[in-house]
């Protein structure tokens, strides 16, 4: 596993001091997991301003409902239905 040095300041080190304490787990850890948090977020957020743009077209908002409905009809295709 490579490693590197990160500067954080003295709340954010105290923070993650406490978080491993608590959790049981090492600080590289935590933070690897709060970085993939923030990613997850990062794009969640992206794709929602990407979605209100499409929304606010409404030729494009007509074009992307109209595909939804087409994919719609494969959803049981070859399944029997119980």
């Amino acid at each position: 596993m490579a490693s590197a040095t990160v500067r954080v300041d003295d709340e954010t080190l105290s923070k993650l001091r406490s978080l491993a304490n608590a959790s049981g787990e090492a600080m590289p850890t935590i933070l690897r997991q709060a970085v993939d948090a923030y990613e997850r977020a990062q794009f969640l957020e992206g794709l929602n301003r990407d979605f209100a743009a499409l929304r606010s077209d409404p030729e494009a908002w007509a074009q992307e409902q109209k595909e939804r409905k087409e994919w719609e009809a494969t959803l049981m295709d070859g399944l029997a239905k119980d």
